[in-house]
């Protein structure tokens, strides 16, 4: 089961230096968003937002934004970072669609049955009445 807490997400969003003006338009257009927070990042070309991936992921907020007409860093080391974090979150994302159904009761039972078929310790041929000495 994935943890609540691994389903919100904090990502930045960095923009390219031309056109100016596109992080204000582009923080205007995301903050109408639903489940969507947004503030300004640490530089004048980047947004931070939060969001939680039942709702959002960052690939489709991005492919959204490219979609309306704004521009995004393409340097190489942004480029490998956002696809490290598409790939993440799509991981998570079909995690989620998949039900999960124990194969036993529980875990211990497996592990008891299985303990139980092996030749150990606890299993001994000599016949109780011939195990003490009195």
């Amino acid at each position: 089961m994935t943890d609540s807490v691994e389903l919100d997400k904090q990502h930045d969003i960095v923009f390219a230096a031309e056109p100016s003006g596109q992080t204000k338009r582009a923080h205007l257009l995301l903050s109408g968003m639903p489940g969507c927070k947004v503030e300004y990042g640490d530089a004048p070309n980047i947004l931070r937002v939060s969001y939680n991936l039942r709702q959002y992921t960052l690939e489709g907020l991005e492919n959204g934004l490219m979609k309306e007409g704004f521009f995004l860093d393409h340097s190489p080391l942004h480029n490998i970072g956002r696809k490290v974090i598409y790939y993440c979150e799509d991981t998570i994302c079909h995690n989620l669609d998949i039900p999960a159904h124990p194969t036993k009761m529980s875990e211990r039972e497996v592990f008891v049955k299985a303990y139980s078929r092996e030749l150990h310790g606890d299993h001994d041929d000599i016949p109780p009445e011939l195990r003490d000495y009195k």
